[in-house]
């Protein structure tokens, strides 16, 4: 009974770590796309739609950034266009709104927050960017506390038959 309650919890945890990948900045349904989901004055933001199928051109307008345009973007009915928050503008949320022909309009928000701070925490080991090596640092350390249990699961069971 208890190689079960561990075998359940050692897939578990393998499940998260499998399937715990970083979350998109998608919001709802929309087929708009506004990266970052939350900018600081002063910061670029990208706007993607697949919401106009074929067409190669839109315009889009934000209440914070002004209008900007959309063009084609890297993948196949998709339009990309960027704007620039003020840095002088007001914190709080921000409404985008891309038309394109004949008559698609799409309105998504995102919010304006403070500027985030710049370079790494210093509480921690390794470097903020050197993600790769503390993700196979985890997955070691995981391993051998599963396999620990394992081994001790495995003796207690034969120490028991005996």
């Amino acid at each position: 009974m208890r190689n079960t309650h561990v075998g359940v919890g050692i897939g578990l945890i393998f499940g998260v770590l499998a399937f715990g990948g970083s979350a998109s900045a998608d919001v709802g349904d929309s087929e708009l796309r506004i990266n970052p989901g939350n900018a600081s004055p002063g910061s670029t933001v990208t706007v993607t739609t697949t919401a106009c199928g074929a067409e190669t051109y839109g315009k889009g307008e934000s209440e914070a950034g002004g209008k900007f345009h959309l063009f084609a973007g890297d993948r196949k009915g998709e339009l990309t266009g960027e704007f620039q928050v003020p840095a002088d503008g007001t914190l709080g949320t921000d409404t985008v709104t891309v038309k394109c022909p004949p008559r698609i309009k799409i309105t998504d928000t995102y919010e304006i927050s403070a500027r985030q701070p710049n370079g790494a925490v210093q509480a921690g080991f390794g470097d903020v960017q050197d993600t790769d090596t503390q993700v196979a640092v985890g997955a070691a350390l995981l391993a051998a506390a599963a396999g620990g249990s394992l081994v001790r699961m495995r003796r207690r069971t034969l120490a028991d038959r005996t």
